[in-house]
């Protein structure tokens, strides 16, 4: 006995909920339609609300998608020169050109040259803002300013990354809110699918096994055969075939 299962993707269950709305629209008079009116009523209008909220969802998406390119490439060129600046700062202070105690100003301790971790955009952000504020306060106790990168050129990346990171936090999160609207839906889609095949299947409820299967798969009830019943069915049409093929040879 093939057994049926509900619909475990977004698009399966857009597709499973117009094919019963389709059906019921098909069909002319009401009377001969398998399932309530009630249900076809309430399944119109899920479907429109279903179709919107993927539609929405799938549009936020795309949009963050595409804005991603740019923020991975403005994102790599801030960390290239913030990594970079702190490098320089470094070697001025190997080359006696900054003393040793100014790098504290940055953030950093003086014995250390490790570049600080840049592997996120939170610690991206928290260095360059340092690098930024570090190089300022030095320049105002009359330290030469630093070139190669210079801190403008570093500030004009740094700036460009922040703005765009920003921007996606809230493409990210128009993405995630329109998700989760969607989840909220899918149970209601699955409950108004459920409800339909009962209904589907109780109206067939007396036809013949392979009519009621054929029937109840019109208003898009997907069916599905386990292993031994699969093994049965092959086994069976393979002995209908040897069958013919004997007829034919007598």
């Amino acid at each position: 006995m093939p057994y049926r299962r509900l619909p475990n993707t977004n698009q399966a269950r857009l597709r499973t909920l117009k094919s019963a709305v389709e059906q019921g629209q098909k069909i002319g008079d009401i009377r001969n339609l398998a399932f309530s009116l009630k249900s076809l009523e309430d399944a119109r209008s899920l479907l429109i609300r279903y179709e919107r909220a993927l539609d929405e969802y799938k549009q936020c998406s795309d949009l963050q998608v595409k804005s991603n390119k740019n923020y991975q490439e403005t994102l790599e060129m801030a960390r290239l020169y913030v990594s970079h600046f702190i490098q320089v700062v470094n070697m001025c202070v190997l080359r006696k050109e900054i003393k040793a105690e100014f790098k504290l100003l940055y953030g950093l301790q003086p014995e250390n040259t490790v570049v600080p971790d840049l592997s996120t955009d939170e610690k991206l952000l928290e260095w360059g803002q340092k690098v930024i504020n570090g190089e300022h306060d030095r320049q105002m106790k009359g330290g030469a300013p630093i070139y190669n990168p210079s801190i403008q050129k570093v500030k004009v990346f740094y700036e460009n990354f922040a703005e765009l990171e920003n921007k996606q936090k809230v493409l990210q999160a128009n993405t995630v809110r329109k998700m989760e609207e969607v989840n909220a839906l899918n149970k209601e889609v699955d409950a108004i699918i459920l409800q339909i095949w009962d209904e589907v299947e109780s109206t067939y409820a007396n036809k013949e096994e392979e009519e009621k299967l054929d029937k109840c798969k019109e208003y898009g009830i997907i069916y599905y055969y386990r292993r031994a019943e699969k093994r049965k069915m092959s086994m069976a049409d393979t002995n209908s075939l040897e069958n013919s093929v004997s007829l034919q040879e007598i």
